[in-house]
């Protein structure tokens, strides 16, 4: 007989405090949730939005050729939802044009904690 009502708020946020680690295209990543819009409804989240990264991936070129940094800032876009301190994030990110492949997007998967 009694009744518990949470009410829900949609709103726009900078940063939510939330830090996530993941893989996408044979490599991993690191980041925070950036500016988004947030939905949420105790004790859920769900946010969408821009994820500022550190992408952690090893080139494979040709012996001799130059290589790319190992970590490199990154900047994504994606889904993160929330439930009490634990992030599961479905980020999507753009790999540019280079000689010999064409950009494409990635989509990942990463885990998290909300603090």
């Amino acid at each position: 007989m009694f009744f518990f009502s949470a009410k829900s708020q949609t709103k726009a946020v900078l940063f939510d405090g939330t830090i996530v680690a993941g893989y996408v295209d044979h490599g991993a990543f690191i980041n925070c949730t950036g500016p988004s819009i947030k939905f949420s409804k105790k004790p859920y989240t769900v946010l969408l939005g821009l994820l500022p990264s550190l992408r952690i991936k090893e080139d494979k070129v040709a012996a001799g050729a130059p290589k790319n940094a190992a970590l490199t800032p990154n900047l994504g876009f994606g889904l993160t939802t929330v439930f009490r301190h634990v992030a599961l994030q479905v980020p999507l990110y753009y790999n540019p044009k280079t000689a010999v492949k064409n950009g494409e997007w990635n989509v990942g998967v990463g885990l998290g904690y909300k603090f």
